[in-house]
């Protein structure tokens, strides 16, 4: 595999050559700037051999190098070893940008390429007042891949089917007209909805085009005249193009998207994060107005219907979870388990829940020093078995027609250092804090995001990911325009929106610690000093208390534990046979000092 990397960047350089290309940049997306692409669209992957999700390779004449988080430190630096290919680790104070990179490795007056269809205009736009400081120009190239990838596999045709009402809650059309007011509010003719859960929770339909998210490649046009979706035709059954017509959606061909917005005459919104080749067919003919999309913030504040399917879905979910650890605590002093075999257990007891989808992410099941691998997926190459000892962190999520889950917890196995018992314990008493917070109307995640990490940061720990994201109502598990993060985070949260809970501690070759819930945002009380709100546990899962050392929590902490795991109790219990209840209760027994 390493020498096929060093052949496919030898022939990049080849078409770089021929294209008067000094370098190209190749990001992890595709063109609807997607956290998870079709494979059609996984060229960085190709490229450099390195599989997380986030990452961005630069390919010059002499040199290559790849940027990406720390969720993917130790997996890129195991990937890129021997590709020739360096690993820049981003966001640590000692790595150069890439474009700071450039500018030491080429000469004034060099191109630098990038696809415009992969890159958004936001990106590609600063990207170029960038590399204009170093002397360098941005070239919009031709995809150099339809070339050089010769078994590159097609566009997804996978069917696209109807997300019925009892689940979504509100109808296609009602939510084109929240959108077309949003849109002409802002003195705009038309709106282009790029983003693929955008699309999907606008017209109530769904597809499996991308692993784990449960969307579909196209783009949706809405204007004041009406609604054109541009997808491949054959994705849709008879009953879906039924439906979009009842709906009042013209259908067109996927690549006539290009054509049509070079044609369009009016005032068209554009999301920041649309394509660049996308921005320049628009710019040649319309006023384009660049603004967040307004399906963003709809989206994220989910409805009535949402909120209890979401309810329903976390209850299903949390009797899978208790089934499995049921029976991971009594299977691996037995022997033969692995990270892999744990995971296809799991698997197998959510797809017994009914509306069970598929999982929403791939599964982090991580053993010992694997846990501290942020974002570890075990392979055939890395699997290894699991003993009554140390700790296994397993992060999980599925997809069910009336929610999607995501979920972390942090498995005792067996004997436990002092060390793992105090991380462990940090991690919780971060997670309880920011679980137990009330907040003003205007707040918005970062303001919040301290309260996970304090604990730690007294012990001189952190984590370098964010503390929490959105999460899609089927739909994407990674949702915005909310998050917890240090970075500043404008938006506000309010009620309605669902948002993980899910600080960590990561120390390499030795332990990976996290716990996770999805909360909702609820109302919390009205004061003179203005309205409040807090958070409600969706997640339905006891947290393993092996591990807490008890002496290190409040009081305050203890109640909010006890009484969490005394909801799960009562939620779960009326759904699970005596023997599991038995494990439950003892599983969600108080704590005490």
């Amino acid at each position: 595999m390493k020498s096929e990397i060093i052949n496919r960047i030898a022939a990049l350089r080849n078409f770089m050559r021929k294209h008067g290309l000094s370098a190209f940049i190749i990001p992890s997306t595709d063109p609807h700037s997607g956290e998870y692409v079709p494979q059609h669209w996984e060229t960085r992957k190709w490229i450099s051999g390195f599989t997380g999700s986030a990452g961005t390779a630069v390919v010059t004449l002499n040199e290559a190098g790849l940027w990406t988080d720390s969720r993917y430190f130790l997996q890129a630096a195991e990937q890129l070893e021997d590709t020739g290919i360096a690993l820049f680790k981003d966001r640590l104070p000692e790595t150069p940008s890439i474009v700071d990179w450039l500018g030491t490795v080429l000469h004034e007056g060099e191109n630098v390429g990038i696809d415009g269809w992969v890159n958004s205009f936001q990106e590609a736009d600063e990207l170029q007042k960038n590399l204009e400081k170093k002397h360098l120009h941005l070239i919009l190239s031709p995809d150099p891949f339809k070339e050089l990838w010769t078994d590159r596999p097609a566009l997804p045709r996978d069917e696209v089917f109807i997300h019925e009402l009892q689940y979504a809650g509100l109808g296609c059309k009602d939510k084109i007209a929240q959108i077309q007011e949003a849109t002409t509010g802002n003195g705009c003719t038309g709106i282009l909805i790029s983003a693929l859960d955008e699309v999907a929770w606008t017209l109530n339909l769904r597809g499996s085009d991308v692993h784990c998210n449960p969307v579909f490649v196209s783009y949706l046009l809405i204007t004041n005249e009406g609604s054109t979706l541009f997808i491949i035709e054959d994705k849709l059954s008879a009953e879906a193009k039924n439906y979009l017509i009842e709906n009042g959606i013209v259908i067109k061909p996927y690549q006539q998207i290009e054509e049509d917005l070079r044609a369009y005459n009016g005032k068209l919104r554009l999301s920041p994060n649309v394509n660049a080749a996308i921005y320049a067919a628009a710019q040649s003919n319309a006023k384009v107005e660049i603004l967040p999309s307004p399906v963003l913030l709809l989206k994220a504040v989910k409805n009535k219907t949402e909120i209890e399917g979401f309810h329903h879905a976390m209850e299903r979910d949390g009797v899978a979870m208790v089934k499995f650890l049921r029976w991971l605590k009594a299977a691996v002093p037995a022997g033969n388990e692995t990270e892999i075999s744990v995971d296809e257990k799991l698997y197998e007891l959510r797809a017994e829940q009914e509306h069970f989808k598929g999982i929403s992410f791939d599964t982090i099941a991580g053993y010992k020093a694997h846990g501290a691998i942020v974002h570890y997926e075990a392979s055939p190459e890395t699997d290894i078995p699991l003993k009554p000892e140390g700790l296994l962190l397993l992060d999980s999520g599925a997809q069910y027609l009336d929610g999607t889950t995501d979920i972390t917890r942090t498995i005792v196995l067996g004997a436990l250092t002092e060390e793992e018992k105090t991380d462990y314990t940090l991690v919780l008493k971060g997670f309880i804090q920011l679980s137990m917070a009330q907040f003003p109307h205007g707040t918005c995640g970062t303001q919040l995001d301290v309260l996970a990490r304090l604990p730690m940061w007294k012990a001189g720990i952190n984590y370098l990911h964010g503390t929490g994201h959105g999460v899609g109502c089927f739909l994407n598990v990674h949702e915005g325009p909310h998050q917890f993060r240090m970075n500043h985070m404008p938006a506000v949260l309010v009620p309605g929106m669902t948002v993980t809970n899910e600080p960590g501690i990561y120390k390499a070759g030795r332990h990976g610690i996290r716990t996770e819930n999805t909360m909702l945002i609820v109302p919390a009380q009205e004061t003179e000093f203005g309205t409040y709100y807090k958070f409600e546990p969706l997640t339905l899962c006891p947290i393993d208390k092996e591990a807490i050392c008890t002496e290190m929590l409040s009081d305050e902490e203890i109640n909010w534990f006890n009484e969490y795991h005394k909801m799960v109790y009562k939620r779960l219990s009326p759904r699970l046979n005596k023997e599991e209840c038995d494990w439950l209760k003892e599983a969600t027994s108080p704590l005490k000092r």
